[in-house]
């Protein structure tokens, strides 16, 4: 089949399935993670169909979504079989699917550029101005407050990947969100990381000075 009608095949099938989203994983955070990383596979010579597919897949088996991760990789490589896609490309979209997620910075680095490229375009949307969006529609959705005085949030350290269950959406900032800058693999990546770090962190003083009732 066409890569072309591939492509297009996915993108409704993934539609239909993320459309209805609240929790920062839906259709629109999937056309900004494939934007992305088309562009950083022009830059980096990388092969733009695995990085495209890889990318509209990517939530389709992730445990905050669906809860037998398994059962939904397995769809997956059904779906793709179904549309005739080469066995060695399935594979290589199952192997970024499978690894990709953050999962308390305790992953196994990607093994392919196209890995990395996809890992880094997600990475980039959990921060920033839209980052910061996302993470208090997930903890909305997940029940979560928004902070909690009796958290110790600090800066973030190179060994501190907490990830703390039921934490607040602040404390999030401090697990993971302000990791993740130092955690991009390609040049493309870091370079706008420093720009949506840089945001976070304004954020992040201006809400501790609001909560004081400093402003």
């Amino acid at each position: 089949m066409d890569k072309a009608v591939i492509l297009d095949k996915t993108r409704e099938w993934v539609y239909q399935k993320l459309k209805a989203d609240a929790s920062g994983h839906d259709w629109w955070h999937i056309v900004r993670v494939t934007q992305t990383a088309k562009i950083i596979a022009e830059e980096e010579k990388a092969d733009i169909f695995i990085c495209e597919l890889a990318a509209l897949l990517h939530d389709i088996a992730d445990i905050k979504l669906y809860e037998n991760e398994a059962e939904q990789i397995e769809k997956i490589k059904k779906w793709l079989k179904d549309l005739t896609v080469e066995d060695h490309t399935i594979a290589s979209v199952i192997e970024i699917i499978q690894t990709m997620s953050y999962r308390g910075g305790g992953r196994p680095p990607m093994k392919t550029k196209e890995g990395e490229i996809v890992q880094d375009a997600d990475r980039l949307d959990a921060i920033g101005a839209i980052g910061i969006a996302r993470t208090f529609a997930f903890s909305g959705a997940m029940d979560r407050l928004i902070y909690d005085p009796i958290e110790e949030c600090e800066p973030p350290h190179s060994s501190q990947h907490l990830q703390i269950e039921h934490a607040s959406t602040i404390q999030h900032f401090y697990d993971k969100l302000l990791h993740l800058k130092d955690l991009m693999n390609t040049e493309y990546a870091r370079r706008m990381a420093e720009t949506r770090h840089s945001y976070m962190e304004g954020y992040l003083k201006q809400f501790f000075k609001e909560w004081s009732g400093e402003l």
